[in-house]
């Protein structure tokens, strides 16, 4: 059941998401985020199949030296499910942009995570006047055309595939939950499985492998214009090597030239959802390049 504005009725829990909850009314309707601590703005965002949630840690870790701002994408988490949205990572990115600029949020530190890493340099890059740093980890900015992230992106884009991730949820409850290195209780992992309860809720997860093809045009641009408008900011990359898909050399080291100056931490234990493997790692990595 959705409320009428079309927020999913979910509740989190206050041991793990002590944070309060607000929502911004975008262009395209309520969108939740929070919003945590004082001084430094730092914009944290998500991927798939996630929401702020992931953040959880490194907000607690960070709240008393940086303004945490974390939100979810429309069709994720807390926010609303528009009807007609298109849940792509242009769109996703275009509200974020509401959401920075109602908050007037200048001087900020961007982090991003798998898609969070794109819709967050898609930000970024729009608004260099607003960017003091980079935060980034087990992400990408160009077309992707690794053997890996495409044949991926085609399995599940296939109508079986569609329909185990809209039917039974197996983005969360097979895909995450054997990628995480970290073993989640019962009740934290419910918080990515019971917050999309129907296939209605879980469109945007199913749409994001899809757009790792589809989305070529415009990560090329993204890629253009991170090179124009980024280089030379401040950045911090944090790694997990066991992630097969986005850990790899290769993939490091497109970051590693084209943001040569940037500080780089390798998380050597985690994979791919570094904010729940290594939680502590990033705290202080953020702390040591950013918190001065």
């Amino acid at each position: 059941m959705d409320r009428p504005d079309g927020v999913v009725d979910f509740t989190p829990s206050r041991e793990h998401f002590p944070f309060e909850s607000r929502w911004f009314e975008s262009s395209v309707g309520p969108v939740h985020y929070i919003d945590e601590g004082t001084g430094t703005p730092l914009l944290l965002m998500h991927g798939n199949p996630d929401w702020s949630f992931l953040y959880r840690k490194i907000v607690a870790g960070l709240r008393d030296r940086f303004r945490c701002v974390a939100l979810d994408y429309p069709g994720f988490g807390l926010s609303a499910h528009p009807t007609g949205y298109g849940y792509t990572p242009a769109e996703h990115a275009a509200v974020t942009r509401e959401l920075v600029e109602h908050l007037d949020l200048r001087g900020m530190v961007v982090m991003g995570q798998d898609w969070g890493g794109p819709i967050g340099l898609d930000v970024a890059s729009r608004l260099p006047d607003r960017v003091a740093g980079l935060v980034m980890g087990n992400t990408w900015f160009w077309p992707a055309e690794a053997r890996m992230m495409r044949s991926f992106s085609w399995m599940m884009s296939t109508a079986f595939m569609q329909r185990l991730i809209l039917d039974r949820n197996l983005f969360v409850n097979l895909l995450m939950k054997r990628t995480l290195r970290v073993k989640l209780s019962e009740e934290e992992f419910r918080h990515y499985r019971d917050v999309v309860p129907t296939p209605g809720h879980r469109k945007g997860i199913a749409d994001f492998p899809v757009q790792i093809r589809a989305s070529g045009p415009w990560l090329a641009e993204l890629e253009r214009r991170v090179k124009a408008e980024l280089v030379g900011k401040p950045t911090l990359l944090v790694f997990g090597r066991k992630d097969p898909a986005l850990g790899t050399k290769g993939v490091i080291g497109v970051w590693r030239r084209t943001f040569p100056d940037a500080s780089y931490v390798e998380l050597p234990n985690a994979g791919h959802y570094i904010q729940e493997d290594a939680p502590d790692e990033i705290v202080a990595a953020i702390s040591d390049v950013f918190g001065s």
